[in-house]
């Protein structure tokens, strides 16, 4: 009979749920700037890169077994699409949009995962409740994006309708991957099975940064210290830290309570993108955070009292949605 894990500590949960909301609502200001001198898909190539060796170590470390060549199949279609297009187009696109936004428009997955489990008969038709939140989250959707696509607002990017659509695109890929990873073969140890699809992944963004040309562009002597500074940030404390307070608290907690982060990283990545990048939260923008948010918070209470459709958390690297 195996042993029962011991209760935690009240304060290493709270501790653990910081974590999660503060380091995976922080890592779209993180991205913003690192990309300020470091060309965005060979960081974000080289950030999960890194993460992998170092999450692979500590699961071998733990006496995880080597994977066979199923597994890191796997791990090579899970990290094309949740690293290389969901966590790329967000690092490519914060190139135009600002990270207020793209956590908004990537806090829809947990809508498209919905309504993806539905069209492909792996859980039923929503109830009415979630059928709402999904109706308000593609109306937040459409009232941020709409004007994007057709005018610049004052000082915005030409690019930036474009970089949104490229983060729907992303969110759709990586919705899509999450619900594959959750029948597809896996490794048991779920450090390993994440460092597998972080090294795959970022293996994949490294030969695409290769391939657009940005390293004969990119000059090291031009990084700066901020860009490095928050480099060195999403790959020990973004990647690393976080996912380990999100396995951690898997083991520990309701999953319910656990999927809260979705809807509250947002709010976290808004805030500090208008403290520290100086973006500034417009009525429309608040209005369609307000839509997006709730309509996730919806769709996730209803799927707790359905018991049908998977939980859905951030990088969504082991059995589940589970990035940023």
């Amino acid at each position: 009979m195996s042993e029962a894990i011991p209760a935690p500590r009240k304060i290493a949960v709270l501790a653990a749920f910081a974590a999660l909301y503060l380091i995976w609502g922080s890592t779209y200001l993180g991205i913003r700037f690192a990309i300020n001198s470091i060309p965005p898909l060979l960081m974000a190539g080289t950030r999960f890169f890194l993460a992998g060796i170092i999450l692979y170590a500590i699961a071998r470390w733990q006496g995880a077994p080597r994977s066979s060549f199923a597994e890191w199949r796997t791990a090579l279609i899970i990290g094309a699409c949740l690293l290389f297009f969901g966590n790329g187009s967000v690092t490519v696109a914060e190139q135009w949009v600002a990270t207020g936004l793209a956590s908004l428009l990537v806090a829809t997955v947990p809508i498209y995962i919905a309504l993806l489990a539905w069209f492909t008969g792996a859980a039923p038709r929503p109830r009415p409740l979630v059928l709402l939140g999904l109706a308000g989250g593609f109306a937040g959707v459409g009232i941020l994006v709409g004007p994007a696509l057709f005018t610049a607002p004052g000082g915005a990017s030409p690019h930036r309708g474009l970089g949104m659509l490229i983060l729907l695109f992303g969110s759709l890929l990586w919705s899509i991957g999450s619900l594959y990873s959750r029948r597809a073969r896996n490794s048991p140890s779920p450090f390993l099975s994440s460092a597998q699809t972080m090294l795959c992944g970022g293996a994949l963004m490294m030969l695409a940064g290769f391939v657009h040309g940005e390293a004969r562009t990119f000059d090291f002597r031009q990084v700066t210290a901020l860009s490095l500074g928050a480099f060195a940030y999403l790959v020990l404390i973004g990647a690393v830290v976080g996912y380990t307070a999100y396995i951690w608290l898997l083991r520990h907690c309701d999953p319910a309570k656990v999927a809260t982060y979705a809807y509250v990283n947002p709010v976290v990545a808004v805030l500090l993108g208008a403290f520290f990048a100086g973006e500034i939260l417009t009525v429309r923008t608040a209005l369609a955070a307000a839509l997006i948010i709730g309509s996730v918070a919806v769709v996730i209470t209803g799927q707790q009292v359905n018991q049908k459709i998977p939980l859905l958390s951030r990088p969504q690297l082991h059995n589940r949605w589970e990035t940023s």
